[in-house]
């Protein structure tokens, strides 16, 4: 369980309580939902005014810029959420259902009396004669016949109850994008914030847990699929219901297996579909999502947001979303291009692409006015490591527990064994949590159970240990986006960390290393210990 308690009582004096006297000052580029959410909230741009006049914010027009933007799309939210709620797609889904039942008891009446095999017969011989001239007969794609069959009624379902509705026009969404640094996740966390008591249906995810989240809501679907492959449990209790005999049941329940196959065969679209708001359960009303730090980081990640994503804002979903590239630049390997193209040009239509053009970073700004680092100690010499050895010693005395290993859940049933635990506090190696194969998946574990986290030896980053460098950023991405406090013992300073070895730089992960120098300089302020 993650026990909170201030660092002021940690540390009665010192550099810590001085910390904590900065509190806000020092989470000036960090999410204010916390701070500023209540059924009221104020709006993105008067919270940030409010910051800048109290002098916890530095005025910045670009940053200025963006809150305006997100103020005005605010105010177009009210009016959205009324016309969704007036949006009946989940009656339209139970006619529709109601009416693909009745074509299929229709065709399998006919079935029983054997007319329609006669002309489906008919039908395939035609298909195969045509196949035949492209093709060799072993070439033959199966289940064409069934497919025709599918297409078919799906156009008679049109026909009779109509397509999908369309959603009412949804307010343009926000992509805003920037230097590390410059106030992106703060402006799109105040806007979050103040929608509270607007719109119904909003999540904020960051880009981690939301891969993670859709690789969870993909495995359950495959799964639900594996589980009902078998006749028994594939007739729906609607079919074994029918006053049919048993083969034409069998029909049935191979039509209903059909259109499941071909449902899995868009499952993005069948996620997207209950990711905010599953209509079709009933669920009315708007719906937002805040999407932070977007990436192309590799295949899965840029076919499941084309997928997701593309389908949220073709079904009214607003998005507000940040990144430190601009949508075309975000995937510079060329993976999928003709995917990614079309994910950018969707983009580009529901939202408004804005740049936060400030040179400044304010991470690194608000690290260099803290007078007292006292979080971060090198190198890893005997010093140091007497320092930070005392330093755990000190929480740990205050945290007023005993140390102890223990287990925390992560996704997919799987566990994390914590080596040294006590209410809140949790200590690794860097080894421990990056030389092995774990994930976002397992640090997000760690950041939802624990406030305080002390990582030990953790080396300088090279070509060498390049997958251990990547779980270190992600490692680092996760704990500052549930606002721990990390305490850390490494071979060099944090600036140095990325410099590379005799070995070589790694220069393909220069960019994320100076996004991590810039959450650790927030996390945990550096002490160097010399003899």
């Amino acid at each position: 369980m993650r026990r909170i308690f201030s660092m002021s009582s940690l540390l009665n004096k010192g550099s810590i309580q001085r910390r904590v006297s900065k509190k806000y000052l020092i989470n000036a580029i960090r999410p204010y939902s916390e701070d500023l959410s209540s059924p009221k909230s104020p709006g993105p741009l008067l919270q940030y005014r409010k910051l800048v006049e109290q002098g916890r914010l530095q005025h910045d027009p670009y940053q200025e810029r963006v809150a305006l933007a997100l103020e005005n799309l605010l105010g177009r939210l009210e009016q959205y959420e009324k016309e969704m709620e007036d949006y009946h797609l989940a009656e339209w889904e139970k006619n529709r259902e109601t009416e693909r039942r009745k074509l299929l008891m229709e065709e399998a009446e006919l079935n029983h009396r054997g007319d329609l095999w006669t002309s489906v017969n008919k039908r395939k011989s035609e298909l195969l004669e045509r196949w035949s001239f492209r093709r060799k007969s072993e070439d033959i794609e199966p289940g064409v016949g069934k497919w025709v069959s599918y297409l078919n009624r799906e156009k008679k379902l049109d026909s009779l109850v109509g397509r999908r509705p369309t959603a009412p026009p949804a307010p343009k969404g926000l992509y805003i994008y920037g230097n590390v640094g410059s106030g992106k996740t703060m402006l799109m966390d105040m806007f979050y914030s103040a929608t509270e008591g607007i719109v119904k249906h909003r999540q904020r995810f960051h880009f981690h847990e939301a891969m993670l989240k859709i690789n969870e809501a993909m495995h359950k679907l495959w799964k639900n699929q594996v589980e009902e492959k078998s006749i028994q449990s594939s007739i729906s209790s609607w079919i074994m219901n029918l006053s049919f005999d048993m083969k034409a049941k069998e029909w049935l329940a191979a039509e209903e297996r059909y259109k499941q196959e071909v449902q899995m065969k868009n499952i993005l679209p069948a996620v997207a579909d209950k990711f905010l708001v599953d209509r079709q359960a009933g669920e009315r009303g708007a719906s937002i999502l805040c999407f932070d730090e977007i990436q192309a980081v590799d295949v899965f990640a840029i076919v499941a947001l084309s997928g997701i994503v593309s389908r949220l804002l073709s079904t009214g979903t607003v998005l507000v979303s940040t990144s430190n590239r601009a949508p075309k630049d975000l995937n510079q390997d060329g993976m999928q291009r003709e995917i990614f193209l079309k994910f950018v040009n969707k983009l580009e239509k529901h939202c408004e692409i804005i740049l936060v053009g400030s040179e400044i970073d304010y991470r690194r700004q608000i690290a260099q006015r803290s007078v007292y680092k006292v979080h971060y100690f090198w190198p890893l010499d005997g010093t140091a490591l007497k320092e930070f050895e005392k330093m755990w010693c000190q929480v740990i005395n205050q945290a007023e527990g005993e140390v102890t290993s223990n287990t925390v859940p992560v996704m997919f049933g799987r566990t994390l064994e914590v080596p040294q635990s006590c209410n809140g506090v949790a200590r690794f190696t860097f080894d421990y949590l990056c030389g092995r194969p774990v994930g976002a998946a397992d640090y997000i574990a760690v950041a939802k159970s624990h406030h305080t986290v002390f990582i030990s030896d953790i080396p300088v980053m090279s070509m060498r240990i390049r997958d251990k460098a990547r779980r270190f950023i992600t490692l680092i991405d996760e704990l500052y986006n549930h606002h721990c406090c990390l305490f850390c013992s490494a071979a060099t300073s944090i600036d140095d960390l990325f410099q590379g070895t005799e070995e070589g730089t790694l220069f393909d992960l220069e960019r994320s290393g100076m996004q991590l120098i810039e959450s650790i300089n927030l996390l945990c302020f550096q002490f160097p210990v010399r003899n």
